[in-house]
């Protein structure tokens, strides 16, 4: 099974966000909008990304 990375990208500013959104922007390594993080695809990474799918973009990357 090949290894998968998910590039995602912050679309949305956090402004007037509850704080877990914005904590969970944080652990996934954001600091500014319109940054771009590349992370591994688990299970962990996918609870994150579903918690605030509607303030980021994510692409699937083959490696």
């Amino acid at each position: 099974m090949p290894d998968k990375k998910l590039e995602i990208t912050q679309v949305r500013s956090i402004s007037g966000r509850p704080e877990p959104h914005r904590r969970t922007l944080r652990a996934l390594g954001f600091t500014k909008n319109q940054q771009t993080r590349i992370h591994g695809d688990t299970p962990a990474i996918r609870g994150m990304i579903r918690q605030v799918s509607h303030l980021i973009r994510v692409r699937e990357l083959e490696e």
